[in-house]
């Protein structure tokens, strides 16, 4: 990544955490340092990947295998690094993403049991080693989380589990935070809105902005 112009930042936590008022602020965050930003998300991210978004989150009948869900995310995952990601970063544009591979450790490892090893294959044949240069993990109790989540609409498919499936998916996150610090940052997303700020804010005048 060094000899890429552009940042790559994702943005990760489970449900009810607060990833899109984060994501708006980092934006304007960076933004107003003077740089261009790509604001995408994943699943989705291209008109392809998109499609398969609204495939994976529809609720419907006929259940999703656990395999077949995860190929669903890398082939979008793959569809967006190569046709948005990549092509904005060669041209200096940074790049902030709603969630990212470690999504699919935390949320078809953790929570729906598919080794990590596995899911490592997929990586390695997919990615080839492409990561983002800073992953914000937004952290806070499962509980907390899925109470904010049902004051929201209608609920997608990943949002109507059982409440040991979130807490597998917050566990895996954690483990890979342990597992990789200096790109994963945790972030307390439980205080109020203007901490959690201030939070982010520290972390990426720190992390990224102390040398532009």
């Amino acid at each position: 990544m060094s000899d890429i112009p552009g940042k790559f930042i994702s943005l990760e936590g489970s449900e009810g955490v607060g990833k899109t008022t984060s994501l708006n602020f980092i934006r304007d965050l960076i933004e107003s340092k003077g740089h261009k930003v790509l604001v995408t998300r994943e699943p989705g991210g291209t008109p392809l990947a998109e499609d398969l978004r609204a495939t994976l989150l529809a609720n419907r009948k006929e259940i999703i295998e656990p395999d077949a869900e995860l190929l669903m995310m890398f082939a979008a995952r793959s569809q967006h690094v190569k046709q948005a990601i990549m092509p904005a970063l060669e041209s200096g544009t940074w790049v902030l993403s709603d969630r990212f591979i470690d999504a699919s450790y935390a949320y078809q490892g953790g929570g729906r049991g598919i080794p990590f090893e596995r899911i490592a294959e997929l990586e390695n044949w997919t990615l080839d080693g492409f990561k983002p240069d800073l992953t914000i993990l937004l952290d806070m109790s499962v509980e907390e989380g899925m109470t904010r989540t049902r004051q929201r609409g209608k609920p997608d498919r990943f949002e109507t589990e059982k409440m040991a499936f979130y807490e597998e998916v917050r566990n895996a996150y954690l483990l890979r935070a342990r597992r990789d610090p200096e790109r994963i940052h945790l972030i307390d997303a439980s205080p109020d809105i203007e901490t959690v700020q201030r939070s982010l804010q520290s972390l990426l005048q720190t992390i990224c902005f102390a040398k532009n």
